[in-house]
């Protein structure tokens, strides 16, 4: 191969680089969306008639989101996690996708998880004890 098939394969190489760069920066919506989703294993899932809420676990950490069963338009929809001896975190507003994620240590302590779309709640009572 010449000097200039050489210079011509690593400057398209270059302009697929910096496209695909240009394209990871024109659309942060769509690396927003896998990074607003919780870390660890799901422990547990709440379901109820309008949604459900995952709970996920990993290390000292619980962390939670609230899915609408039928995505779309914005509706009203919450989220909430207290462990033990703590005051609950809570992400409550209109949302399409979910509510949350909401994240907490709680160490070995047990956790009460909720829950809303709608006007249709679930609490989960102390778990992960």
């Amino acid at each position: 191969m010449d000097s200039g098939a050489i210079r011509r394969r690593l400057a398209l190489g270059v302009a697929v680089l910096t496209g695909a760069g240009l394209m990871a920066l024109a659309l942060p919506g769509t690396a927003q969306a896998a990074a607003s989703t919780c870390s660890g294993r799901e422990v547990k899932k709440l379901s109820f008639a309008t949604g459900s809420v995952h709970v996920y676990r990993s290390g000292g950490y619980v962390c939670a989101l609230t899915t609408p069963r039928r995505a779309g338009g914005r509706q009203v929809m919450s989220v909430t996690v207290q462990a033990r001896g703590n005051r609950p975190v809570t992400d409550k507003g209109r949302f399409s996708q979910h509510a949350g994620p909401v994240t907490v240590h709680a160490g070995h302590r047990c956790v009460r998880v909720g829950g809303s779309v709608g006007a249709v709640a679930v609490t989960s009572g102390w778990i992960l004890c």
